[in-house]
């Protein structure tokens, strides 16, 4: 009896991956082998870099919380270390903002921890 092959789910599930490399350079988008591991490669970095994004903007607001508050003559670890006995609840992401776009504010925060 001759072998049996479902052509047309093969087809479907080739299709579905190959639209996943539209704008790709040269064969990457149009030949199955080169495509289907270029698209799998894709996938890692894109899981990989979900992950590092969040370090780089923590990395990024550290660096903009510290040159907001050395301004006014008090390190990030320093400043830190005051919001947390002070209790005030800002996160970095919020600290980096207003040392960035409102610095009358950032400035009140800073005084107040200096208290």
């Amino acid at each position: 009896m001759p072998r049996s092959v479902n052509s047309v789910a093969s087809r479907k599930r080739r299709k579905r991956m190959l639209k996943h490399a539209k704008g790709y350079w040269g064969r990457r988008k149009n030949v199955w082998t080169v495509s289907k591991n270029a698209i799998e490669k894709a996938w890692q970095y894109a899981y990989r870099d979900r992950k590092t994004k969040k370090r780089n903007f923590r990395a990024l607001w550290i660096q903009r919380i510290n040159a907001g508050s050395r301004q006014y003559g008090i390190s990030y670890s320093k400043f830190i270390g005051l919001l947390n006995a002070k209790n005030i609840e800002l996160n970095r992401k919020v600290l980096a903002d207003l040392a960035m776009n409102h610095p009358k504010t950032f400035e009140a925060v800073v005084k107040k921890v200096n208290k």
